[in-house]
């Protein structure tokens, strides 16, 4: 089974070989609809101490290190490559809904 990699800010790396990522998540409220932000906190072990406060941080999961840390630190995630990721996530989705729209126009033609 693959490890689970996630990417968060870093929100405090005041404790020695160790830093608390806050990442969040979006999901749509269920009756209302709206998107709304959740976010949960891991401590991640950071072996170096080389991350510091406000650094978007990729974290992947690993053995229990202590009470807390079951996550370790993988490397820094670049805003541009998170913000490329969104990118290519949408030009996916605007793909497959002007698929749909082709296909929507395409089968009243033909009937």
């Amino acid at each position: 089974m693959p490890k689970r990699v996630l990417t968060g800010t870093v929100v405090s790396d005041k404790t020695d070989k160790t830093v608390v990522v806050r990442v969040e998540r979006r999901v749509k409220h269920p009756l209302y609809g709206k998107i709304i932000k959740r976010s949960k906190k891991y401590h991640a072990h950071d072996e170096g101490n080389e991350f510091r406060e406000g650094e978007l941080v990729r974290i992947e999961e690993t053995r229990p290190i202590s009470k807390l840390k079951t996550w370790r630190v993988l490397s820094r995630a670049d805003a541009a490559a998170a913000s490329a990721e969104a990118e290519e996530k949408s030009e996916a989705k605007a793909k497959g809904r002007k698929a749909k729209a082709e296909q929507a126009e395409a089968e009243p033609a033909e009937a």
